[in-house]
């Protein structure tokens, strides 16, 4: 790809500089695919369009007023780095933590982190022993269920919080099971780079109480 002064990535307009940082993550995921797998070897040949470009319309979602963002099971560092590089760019004052227990995956994030000089937090443990963030916005990627998500995103989210989740096409089957024990405000997003795919926007959510 030819570097410009500016690019658009997923829609949004970006600098030469962030251009450069997404494309030297593209790199190094597919360097380290073959031996910690952090993405499947189908995706992974249109990594720019089905990771990144999906990681860059969840950032676009996030409120004005965020300052903490908690990504949970990070793995390949979508949608976690790509919203931290855009950040540095667009949202200086935004702190992003990646939460991964793979001990690998955690070292690959590490050291991409460190390589781009993001200013990022890493927890390498189970999200279910962590005390509470206190996020602002949390997100995941290809993790669990949705009914599964909020219960780990629950003890994490502030009360006026956002959950970020990108969900393949069977995202309402999801929210129609999750709504048996969950009640929660939702807007839905279609996805900019995968056919029937969406972005849930989830709000106000709690244990639904008992019929």
């Amino acid at each position: 790809m030819t570097i410009a002064s500016r690019q658009s990535v997923g829609g949004l307009d970006v600098s030469r500089e962030t251009f450069a940082q997404l494309c030297e993550l593209e790199a190094e995921v597919r360097r380290w695919n073959p031996t910690v797998n952090l993405v499947s070897r189908g995706s992974l040949e249109d990594l720019w369009r089905r990771h990144i470009e999906d990681s860059v319309q969840v950032f676009a979602h996030c409120p004005s007023d965020a300052t903490r963002w908690i990504d949970l099971g990070s793995g390949g560092g979508f949608p976690g780095l790509v919203v931290a590089i855009l950040a540095r760019e667009s949202r200086p004052g935004l702190q992003v933590t990646l939460v991964e227990s793979d001990q690998r995956k955690s070292v690959f994030l590490r050291q991409v982190t460190q390589k781009l000089g993001l200013e990022t937090k890493l927890l390498t443990s189970r999200i279910e022993s962590l005390p509470p963030l206190e996020a602002d916005v949390i997100s995941a990627r290809a993790l669990a269920p949705l009914g599964q998500l909020l219960a780990l995103a629950r003890p994490h989210t502030r009360p006026d919080g956002t959950c970020l989740f990108p969900k393949g096409a069977r995202y309402s089957e999801e929210v129609t099971e999750a709504r048996k024990s969950w009640d929660f405000d939702l807007d839905v997003t279609p996805s900019l780079s995968q056919q029937d795919a969406a972005l849930l926007t989830i709000r106000k959510f709690h244990r639904a109480k008992p019929s």
